[in-house]
């Protein structure tokens, strides 16, 4: 079923934090005065989960809450489950206008767009022909500040509605952490950067070793002014368009001649 003329946006909702994150109910909060949401998240937390879907083990879900323009529901599985779920099982009637995710609690930026539960949502929405953007906040902490993001994600999904994007592509958008005001939206391009110190060797008490992935995240080009990452440490709110398709057309050329 198509949107009519004056009838509000579908956008189906999810996140890799959980359904009862505080950044997730902050992007219900925002949309939900003019958008009709779908909302199907993770049961718990999935970070890191990129594009991991479940094809091992059933898959559950449950409807957690119901209002006039709302329904929210719990997924067991990764955050592309949930998008695949809310698109099979819950949009059947009325395809979305938009996927929208996050609001992720921490930094997508750069590397991190690779690994990305939030990202994965996004991807999946924009693989099954749907607008998607994905936002998040650097800043890891439960109770973080999302408030003075409230007026760049109407805007951006306001925008983004309108005027479509492209077959195949999504928005990365990453707002910088500790910062009450920003200084603008910067388009950019996604930073080279790498995890380095990955693994942390541990001992249990009973003197099993076991390990504990971590690290730190080391930018590859610090002097360059397009990317991400520099956008973020000046304060704007970085929007990173996404392609699907990641071909290096300009190999593919040089490799021509050698094969």
């Amino acid at each position: 079923m198509k949107k009519n003329d004056g009838e509000r946006p579908l956008l189906l909702l999810s996140n890799d934090d959980g359904f009862a994150a505080r950044g997730l109910n902050f992007l219900i909060d925002v949309l939900e005065p003019t958008c009709d949401l779908i909302v199907v998240a993770p049961d718990a937390p999935r970070s890191g989960a990129s594009c991991a879907f479940t094809c091992a083990q059933p898959l559950t879900y449950r409807k957690v809450a119901q209002r006039p323009h709302v329904s929210i529901y719990a997924c067991s599985g990764t955050p592309v489950d949930c998008v695949k779920m809310g698109l099979n099982l819950l949009c059947r009637e009325r395809r979305p206008d938009m996927v929208v995710a996050g609001v992720n609690h921490g930094d997508n930026a750069s590397v991190n767009t690779h690994y990305s539960g939030t990202m994965g949502v996004a991807r999946e929405g924009a693989l099954q022909g749907i607008p998607a953007i994905a936002f998040s906040l650097c800043d890891y902490s439960a109770e973080a500040d999302f408030e003075p993001l409230r007026p760049y994600v109407a805007e951006l999904v306001d925008r983004t509605l309108a005027a479509g994007l492209p077959p195949m592509t999504c928005l990365n958008v990453n707002f910088p952490g500790g910062r009450k005001t920003f200084e603008g939206v910067r388009l950019c391009r996604m930073g080279l950067s790498r995890w380095q110190n990955e693994v942390e060797p541990r001992r249990h008490p009973y003197g099993r070793d076991y390990y504990w992935l971590a690290g730190e995240s080391v930018n590859l080009e610090p002097d360059a002014p397009d990317t991400d990452r520099r956008a973020l440490e000046e304060g704007w709110v970085a929007v990173t368009p996404t392609s699907l398709d990641v071909t290096d057309y300009s190999l593919l050329e040089s490799l021509r001649a050698t094969f």
